[in-house]
């Protein structure tokens, strides 16, 4: 085995094809005290308004792990690059022990923050100090980050033009009401994933950090119903770029004006816990543990090219 082999397998790979959004590190005062996130802005001073795309890393990790800066490589780094390219802002708040408050009434191990208050407080902070414009705020969040995207997009819809959860699904058991205002959901999960069932339920080993899920059709289901789009999908295969993968890349989408309600899901047949990337790969020894990782599109710019039309239907302060 070459050293490029062993180095891919033990560490995975990442490859920067442009210039990327500088990263500072920022606190925000809670009532439970300081709340840390990293921001990255374009090197270019501001022309206007500009749009703001929140992160949320999963359970176990970090904000700085999510923007590439710690191990393993994150495929949401590639968002750095969009930022420069597209002169937006992007910040990855830090959890609470390294998880999130995310509503799920049975999971063990859920942190007691008020998360979406600080969400909430640190979209108003950067809307007053950094530019940002308030019609145009997204959040994406992987895992853990993504059942928390979720909870987001239910209590803070107001505040968003749209989000995306990547890896997660809603609970079944939820500490919180069920949303009630409309909002375009971005959503991609896999079929095999072994920590978060695209069925729905849960698995026993994934209990400590998620209680029973809603599942993932089933969670884009609510999000359709609520927006009012219970018609037919637009379907499409994404051309496959590796033969040695075996996984596939599904997407449908609801809704067929771009700057409307949308809700989109992208099902990967045959993938794992891992979001898809061709430029940030896992080492194969995680792949080993978690399952396949897709490289037919790169997640970050699927994100963008879903949140870049869209502008939230009502700009104010909003909840808390």
């Amino acid at each position: 085995m070459s050293f490029a082999s062993l180095r891919r397998f033990f560490l995975g790979s990442s490859v920067v094809h442009g210039p990327v959004a500088a990263i500072s590190k920022h606190q925000l005062q809670r009532p439970e005290g300081p709340r840390k996130f990293l921001l990255a802005r374009p090197s270019q001073g501001p022309t206007g308004p500009r749009p703001l795309v929140i992160l949320l890393h999963g359970f176990g990790a970090s904000a700085a792990q999510l923007l590439g800066q710690s191990f393993p490589p994150s495929p949401l780094a590639h968002w750095l690059e969009i930022a420069e390219r597209e002169q937006c802002l992007v910040a990855a708040p830090e959890g609470s022990g390294h998880s999130w408050n995310d509503a799920f009434a049975d999971a063990r191990v859920n942190a007691k923050t008020d998360d979406c208050g600080f969400i909430g407080a640190l979209i108003d902070e950067l809307i007053a100090a950094h530019g940002v414009d308030a019609a145009r705020v997204y959040v994406m969040g992987v895992s853990k980050g993504g059942m928390m995207a979720f909870r987001v997009a239910t209590e803070l819809a107001p505040k968003l033009a749209a989000f995306s959860a990547v890896l997660a699904s809603m609970p079944l058991n939820s500490q919180c009401a069920p949303p009630q205002t409309p909002i375009s959901a971005l959503l991609i999960a896999s079929s095999t994933d072994p920590l978060v069932r695209y069925g729905g339920g849960n698995f026993l080993k994934n209990r400590r950090q998620a209680g029973a899920m809603l599942g993932i059709e089933a969670s884009a289901l609510v999000w359709r119903q609520l927006a009012g789009l219970t018609g037919d999908a637009v379907s499409h295969e994404f051309p496959h770029r590796q033969a040695k993968d075996k996984t596939r890349a599904t997407r449908w989408i609801w809704g067929k004006d771009p700057q409307q309600l949308q809700v989109s899901l992208i099902r990967i047949d045959r993938g794992g816990h891992a979001e898809p990337s061709p430029t940030r790969r896992y080492p194969r020894w995680i792949n080993w543990l978690t399952g396949a990782q897709n490289a037919d599109f790169e997640t970050a710019e699927l994100g963008w090219e879903f949140f870049k039309d869209k502008r939230a239907a009502f700009v104010g302060p909003g909840p808390n």
